[in-house]
């Protein structure tokens, strides 16, 4: 399914560029950002943000690191 039309990407090329960037550092946070770069690309309109967020949500590597999960109340208790 086509999920960007402006730069024609599909909902496969969002979940592989997921899934190879988790696969090549374990600890990275993925935005919307990184899979465009990834996948060599920039946002134009942001027409599709919100199905292009539903679909990165749908990708099971997405999920943030557990080592990179609460920080900011980390960082409050240090203070």
């Amino acid at each position: 399914m086509i999920v960007c039309s402006c730069q024609c990407i599909s909902d496969t090329d969002i979940h592989a560029a997921i899934d190879w960037m988790r696969a090549a550092d374990p600890a990275t946070i993925i935005t919307p950002r990184r899979v465009y770069r990834a996948l060599g690309k920039a946002p134009d309109c942001g027409g599709c943000m919100k199905l292009f967020l539903a679909t990165m949500r749908g990708n099971h590597n997405l999920a943030v690191p557990l080592e990179l999960r609460n920080l900011r109340g980390q960082v409050a208790a240090e203070r």
